[in-house]
This record gives C-alpha cells, sequence and structure tokens, in this order.
C-alpha cells in the first residue's frame, strides 16, 4: 500500500486523529492531536477516507505505550495509546462538542470527571468463541477491530488479571469438547463472591464434556451457566446453589442481586461513584416523591429510597422489575419502592400526568435516549431531573428539548470514564427549572 505523511489535526468521536489529505478529510486509526505521522488508506468514500498510522515522526506527548499485545487488532479498545488523563479529557470535548453542536446548549458548570482503574475494570464481557479448522484448535475472545474474525488474544488488560489468565485455559477446555464447535460465546458476570461464565451451547453438551466443565470449574474456581437460547435460557450448570450474583453499594449499605444476564454496570467501582454523584445531584429528600425511569434492577432506585424519599421506578423489561421489587425487599425497602412494568419509548404527556406529579427525576435510558420520555415530562414539570447517559449524541438531542422547549436550566454536566482505553462516553448532567 501507498503511504503518505500527515499531520494530524483533532481527536474524532471515536478516538481516530483527523487529517486532511489532497483536501479530504481522512480518518487515522492510531493518530493523536500533533502528530507527524505516515498513514496508509483502509477504505476510500467519496467524502473522507480511513487509515491507520504506519510509523510515527512526531509523538504526542500524550502518547502511551499500550500495555495489551492484541492492541490494534482486537476491537475491544480503541484509545490504548493514548495517556489516561488525555483519554478522559477527549471524553470531555466529545461530550461538550455534542451538548454544543447538536443540542445547542451549554451546562452552566462542567463537573469533575469520575474516573478510576484504568485496568482490570471490566466485570462484564461478552467474549466470542471460534473453532478453527485450519489451526485445530479454539480462539477465545472479543472480535477483531475491522472484521468479524473472533482475535487470537492470549490475555486481556481490561478483565481482572485472574480473568485474562483464563483465556488460555478457556481455548484448551473447548478444544476438548465434542460440542466445541457449537459455543460461539462465553459471558463473564463477576459478583462480589465469585466469577461466572455462561457458555452459549447450540447443542447439549454429552456426558463427557459435562465432566470436563465441573472439573474445569472446580480447578479455576468459576461457576458454570450452560445458556442453550435468549439471555433467559441461562442456567447455573456446575456447582449447585444460587442462579444469582450480587453487588453492593458500600456507601448506601445496599447489596442488590442478580442474574448473569441482567444488565448491570460493567465497572461495580465507578458505579458507586456514579451513583453516588447522581445522589449528590438529585438531592433527595424524605416524603419526597422521585421518578427512577429506566430503572433496570433498582441501581439507582434503592439508594434514593435509603434518602427516605418515595421511589417510583420504572423499566420496559418485566423480568428486570421483578429483580428490582425483590432487590427492595432483600434490602427492606420495599415501602419506599414501586416497581412497574412501561415501555418509556411510548410515554406521552396525559401519560406522565397521570403518573405524577414528581418532585424529582432520574433518567437512565439506554444508548436511544429518552426522546418521547423528555417531551412527556413538560407535562407535569419537576423540579430537578438528573439523566445518566451512555450516549454523548441523544443526552445532547434530549437536552435540546428539555433547555429550548421545556423551560429547564443545564445547571451541570461532567463525563463518567466507565469503559477506560475505549472511546465510549458515559456522562451525566442535571437540569433545574
Amino acid at each position: 500500500m501507498v503511504t503518505v505523511t500527515a499531520s494530524i489535526e483533532s481527536l474524532d468521536f471515536e478516538g481516530r486523529g483527523v487529517t486532511h489529505v489532497d483536501g479530504k478529510v481522512v480518518f487515522v486509526e492510531g493518530a493523536l492531536p500533533g502528530e507527524l505521522v505516515e498513514i496508509e488508506t483502509l477504505r476510500r468514500r467519496p467524502s473522507y477516507e480511513t487509515a491507520r498510522t504506519t510509523l510515527v515522526r512526531k509523538a504526542s506527548p500524550f502518547r502511551s505505550d499500550p500495555r495489551c499485545g492484541s492492541f490494534g487488532v482486537c476491537g475491544g479498545c480503541s484509545m490504548q495509546h493514548i495517556e489516561s488523563r488525555a483519554q478522559v479529557a477527549a471524553k470531555q470535548r466529545v461530550l461538550e462538542d455534542n451538548l454544543a453542536h447538536i443540542g445547542q446548549v451549554r451546562p452552566e458548570t462542567i463537573l469533575a470527571p469520575i474516573h478510576g482503574p484504568a485496568w482490570g475494570y471490566r466485570y462484564r464481557a461478552r467474549f466470542s468463541s471460534r473453532y478453527v479448522h485450519k489451526r485445530s484448535s479454539t480462539l477465545v475472545g472479543f472480535r477483531e477491530r475491522r472484521h468479524s474474525f473472533v482475535a487470537d488474544m492470549p490475555s486481556c488488560e481490561v478483565v481482572p488479571p485472574r480473568i485474562s489468565a483464563l483465556l488460555m485455559p478457556l481455548r484448551s477446555l473447548i478444544d476438548g469438547l465434542h460440542i466445541r464447535e457449537r459455543i460461539p460465546q462465553i459471558e463473564l458476570a463477576i459478583g462480589a463472591d465469585c466469577d461466572a461464565l455462561a457458555f452459549r451451547v447450540l447443542e447439549p453438551p454429552t456426558a463427557d464434556d459435562q465432566q470436563r466443565l465441573r472439573a474445569f470449574a472446580d480447578e479455576y474456581g468459576v461457576h458454570i451457566y450452560l445458556q442453550p437460547g435468549g439471555p433467559d435460557t441461562a442456567r447455573r450448570f456446575y456447582p449447585d446453589g444460587d442462579e444469582l450474583l450480587t453487588y453492593t453499594l458500600p456507601d448506601f449499605d445496599l447489596e442488590y442481586r442478580f442474574a448473569l444476564t441482567d444488565f448491570t454496570q460493567v465497572n461495580h467501582q465507578i458505579n458507586r461513584v456514579l451513583v453516588r454523584r447522581a445522589l449528590s445531584l438529585l438531592e433527595p429528600r424524605a416524603e419526597e416523591r422521585i421518578a427512577d425511569l429506566f430503572c433496570g434492577i433498582g441501581n439507582f432506585s434503592l439508594a434514593i429510597a435509603r434518602s427516605g424519599a418515595r421511589v417510583s421506578g420504572m423499566e420496559g423489561s418485566r423480568a428486570l422489575v421483578e429483580r428490582a421489587k425483590n432487590n427492595a425487599r432483600h434490602n427492606r425497602l420495599d415501602a419506599l419502592c414501586d416497581f412497574s412494568e412501561y415501555d418509556l419509548f411510548k410515554i406521552d404527556a396525559q401519560r406522565w400526568q397521570d403518573m405524577g406529579p414528581f418532585d424529582k427525576v432520574l433518567i437512565d435510558p439506554p444508548r436511544d435516549g429518552a426522546l418521547e420520555l423528555v417531551k412527556a415530562i413538560n407535562a407535569a414539570s419537576p423540579a430537578r431531573v438528573v439523566y445518566v447517559s451512555c450516549n454523548p449524541a441523544t443526552l445532547a438531542r434530549d437536552a435540546a428539548i428539555m433547555v429550548h422547549s421545556s423551560g429547564y436550566r443545564l445547571r451541570a454536566a461532567g463525563v463518567v470514564n466507565m469503559f477506560p482505553h475505549t472511546s465510549h462516553v458515559e456522562s451525566i448532567a442535571v437540569f433545574e427549572q
């Protein structure tokens, strides 16, 4: 391939360097602002190109040596070449740029970023598994960056070291199974007192396979689940015991029970700080009525209830609603909490008025954001809304409605580095009347 030399001008929202070559925008993997690099083109489009860095002639002071030997091939991380504090600063710029350009809004205050350990932080992961005939062996890991192939990654720096050390033994385990070609993925979930692995099995394991799985669990101290169908079919296989895992929020004296395939935050350390930040912004008080929307298993709801406020949690998944109810009972907070199943993507102003009034609201939507919800909230405006976002673009879109149509102020916003070394931007914002 032909290489060209380019000066990198900025970073895009995915952590790629941005430059111009012959008047065309080029997005460059592995390049940082201020660097002089040699690049080769990966893909050409009429209005832009993508490229990768082949040689750094002049390095940025924020360049860092990637810790992982699979960096650049594995698609799990895209920013290990950037110093950790610079990653957080880049994500803060992404948030501010989205708010300014998409939402036409600016926060009155920029919150200090929430960040923590950069390595070994992932307590959830979904590894792909594939038996490769040409190699007569199995690969277990994340997908490659630019392909659907499973990356050949003997270790992983963003999961705890004990889990990283399992990747090669997992390959050997699957190599010896009769159903080695019928296991497309292995899901990891770490609880407070166990490490769990759910094997997606497209056909039942033989008796010999089952014995090998038990031996692996005994040797490495893990709990094994089998998942023959969708997420709700995952069942504990070995050892015998409770199906559910747990995590805690010590600041609020809370213990949460969850199924291996339930949605929970990947980064337990950051989740603790995030809940603390959300509660400090929400400022719940006894006897207030507060809505927790997209409440999941009650991650924020129960912490809010600890203040003595009455919490109405709403969620589109019936299974998660039941889990939230059970968690409220488990923590003796059910008298202050009620949870209901509701499709919040279809809510309207009348339905919102019928539910209310609420003194305050916390919103924690998926990547699609909460467009219909923020439109409906205008009909019975709570004094304060705390919005936890996993997509700065949809947060900015929703913020535009809150500020320009509903009369809220964007009092503060800041990033939450839930996924170090990736371009994923989590954030939190607070709106007030």
